[in-house]
């Protein structure tokens, strides 16, 4: 059976380890898809140390654009994250929205076709205030319109406040 949830929330928030304690109380090898680009040595330092919490359990997969690469049929994954996957679509693009967002619903779609249990992890970036940068203002109706998107679609929607999760949609499973 086919299940959608989404965790949301800003940085720092607890999204990352509800979605991964969320997987192992579903599977005992749960899949992490990564999508980050990795822009320098900070950032590098930050995967590694994601990657050594999770630990020898997990199937990790690093996938900047075409998560449909991977058949999740039958499997828990975690796609961490939606923000960092779009911003890989945005800067393809040459920052146009509209073309981001058709090929970030179209690449979602053909994703999650298949029965396995999506765990997507994304940014409530669009809570802070309007920007008064041009490209930011492009990216968070970009973030904010997809993430509306994935929520039509979940089954369950959470969204971490502090580390503290609040339910937004749907009934829990097995959550922590």
């Amino acid at each position: 059976m086919k299940r959608i949830i989404l965790i949301t929330g800003g940085q720092r928030s607890g999204k990352s380890r509800k979605a991964e304690e969320l997987a192992l109380s579903l599977s005992a090898n749960p899949v992490y898809i990564a999508t980050a680009h990795i822009w320098d040595e900070e950032f590098q330092e930050r995967v590694r140390r994601h990657q050594e919490r999770r630990g020898p359990q997990w199937t990790n997969i690093e996938e900047e654009i075409n998560l449909s690469r991977h058949d999740m049929t039958g499997r828990v994954a975690v796609i961490d994250c939606v923000t960092l996957w779009l911003t890989n679509f945005f800067f393809t693009n040459n920052s146009d929205t509209d073309k981001s967002l058709e090929l970030a619903k179209a690449e979602f779609n053909k994703f999650t076709e298949h029965d396995a249990t999506y765990i997507f992890v994304t940014n409530e970036i669009g809570s802070g205030g309007v920007s008064d940068n041009a490209i930011q203002r492009k990216f968070t109706d970009l973030q904010g319109w997809m993430n509306q998107y994935i929520a039509s679609k979940a089954d369950e929607v959470i969204l971490m406040v502090s580390g503290i999760e609040v339910k937004i949609k749907g009934s829990s499973i097995n959550c922590l």
